[in-house]
């Protein structure tokens, strides 16, 4: 089964932290559980910031939006058990 080549950037509207480097994933469902996780890595690392109008959003290898996730929603997916 061929992956596919997806991009993690995460922003607020105003800053952004891009990822240059990708990467492959075989499933839809493997990517929505990674955009998730780049966003709780984001966020563990600066703990102190305010998170609330930070998305992850995901695009493919030729650069078209396929998710878009608030940070808020991860968290609270997380403590639900649903992600």
């Amino acid at each position: 089964m061929p992956t596919r080549l997806y991009r993690f950037h995460c922003t607020d509207g105003h800053d952004l932290v891009v990822d240059l480097r990708g990467r492959r994933i075989l499933t839809v469902a493997l990517m929505r559980l990674h955009a998730e996780q780049v966003a709780l890595d984001l966020m563990a690392r600066g703990a102190r910031l305010d998170w609330s109008d930070w998305h992850v959003e995901v695009y493919d290898e030729k650069g078209r939006a396929v998710l878009a996730k608030a940070f808020t929603e991860v968290r609270y997916d997380r403590q639900a058990g649903r992600a």
